[in-house]
């Protein structure tokens, strides 16, 4: 049987870290506050001079690296991100360029924190069916420019960051599962940008409006959360007649740390099964899972023929599993 394999990982992060003692000096809010809500002890910040396609292409090339695989393998390319570098081209075409990657297709997708389960799903499909042979994924966001640094209910949760994965074809038992994609249109308005596109098109009234930054209803995304990422990985499990004690580890998108107590909690699986690095990046949106997987096959946790369970669930709103024999 074909099965799509991740052959390596990578990942990327701005060396400047931003504490919550550094958010006490200009907002009405606390180390205690944070912590306490969400479980985020600091976060990284791109530098200036640096772009999306700068982590991006980082983070690509260690992969790449870890793979065994040159740049000039790579025959397609699929950024998931909410923050390229410009709206047009693709982030994906400066990351081809920056990596080397020559014999590549490139394209952005954008599903914010489910991003990279949907670059993973497509990446499956692509390889199944023989179209590409060697797929860096990547995950990646620099948010802090997106934020608005006033509002605390917002700016407190987000990081920077990039992380990427190397798919590859592979015969036997081990790599892609499942994976298993979805959405909710009626939800858009908990989790946007209002302002930018071509339904507000950017003014002077849309930037003094400050209608160019993250807005969020964080309780209704907390309820959303809570529900379709446990129901998002019983369905990834029962697909595969798998139970919560076959899973090893859950690489989950690290949003807030109470989401995924409560994810743990519904789906009977130990919050230590749970690879968490939310203390130090926050959210990083698409850049999230891999992220933590690659810091999770780092640290030498995940092994072969291990069961890991990836989930994420983000703007749109949209959400999704995966399911993967290491």
């Amino acid at each position: 049987m074909t099965r799509t394999r991740i052959l390596g990982t990578g990942r990327a992060l701005p060396s400047r870290v931003m504490t919550n003692a550094d958010l006490e000096r200009t907002l009405d809010t606390s180390d205690a506050w944070i912590r306490e809500r969400t479980g985020i002890g600091e976060r990284r910040i791109l530098e200036e001079g640096r772009s999306t396609s700068d982590l991006a292409a980082e983070a690509a090339a260690k992969a790449c690296r870890a793979a065994g695989v040159t740049p000039a393998e790579i025959d397609c390319i699929i950024l998931a991100t909410v923050t390229p570098d410009m709206p047009m081209p693709a982030c994906a075409v400066f990351v081809q360029q920056k990596l080397g990657a020559t014999n590549a297709a490139a394209f952005d997708l954008s599903a914010a924190c489910a991003g990279f389960i949907y670059g993973i799903s497509i990446a499956d499909s692509f390889i199944r069916t023989g179209q590409f042979k060697k797929i860096v994924v990547i995950g990646v966001e620099v948010l802090s420019r997106i934020l608005d640094w006033k509002d605390r209910n917002t700016c407190v949760l987000f990081g920077d960051g990039a992380g990427a994965a190397v798919l590859g074809a592979d015969q036997g038992e081990r790599g892609i599962l499942s994976t298993h994609l979805y959405t909710d249109g009626s939800a858009w308005q908990e989790l946007n940008i209002p302002a930018g596109g071509t339904r507000v098109p950017t003014s002077r009234i849309t930037v003094d409006e400050r209608m160019h930054y993250v807005k969020m209803n964080g309780r209704e995304i907390y309820r959303l959360a809570l529900k379709n990422i446990t129901r998002a990985s019983q369905i990834a499990l029962e697909h595969n007649a798998k139970g919560p004690e076959d899973v090893d580890w859950v690489i989950a998108h690290q949003a807030n740390l109470r989401i995924l107590e409560g994810v743990a909690d519904r789906l009977k699986v130990p919050l230590q099964k749970f690879h968490l690095n939310i203390q130090k990046y926050g959210n990083t949106s698409s850049a999230s899972i891999p992220i933590a997987l690659d810091e999770a096959v780092e640290e030498g946790k995940v092994k072969n023929d291990q069961l890991l369970l990836f989930c994420a669930l983000g703007a749109g709103v949209s959400w999704g599993s995966a399911l993967v024999r290491w």
